[in-house]
């Protein structure tokens, strides 16, 4: 008897980075490369016209999870 394993997709359990920063008004290609060059957050708040709280949730997502957030395998 043969037996195959299924295969199992991974899944989002939350919104990729991308997502959150359309929602809040923040470039993801920007924010991608203010992390990329070590901005800080006020520099990156001044350029986005958000809060530095917003960049730091923003790039604690980033460091925490990446850019998407999948789990799971295939």
């Amino acid at each position: 008897m043969e037996e195959f394993l299924r295969s199992r997709v991974p899944w989002s359990t939350e919104p990729s980075l991308e997502t959150k920063a359309k929602e809040v008004g923040v470039d993801f290609d920007a924010l991608i490369d203010g992390i990329k060059n070590n901005k800080s957050d006020q520099e990156m708040a001044e350029e986005f016209g958000v809060t530095e709280k917003c960049i730091g949730y923003l790039k604690e997502h980033f460091w925490t999870h990446g850019i998407g957030s999948i789990v799971g395998q295939d």
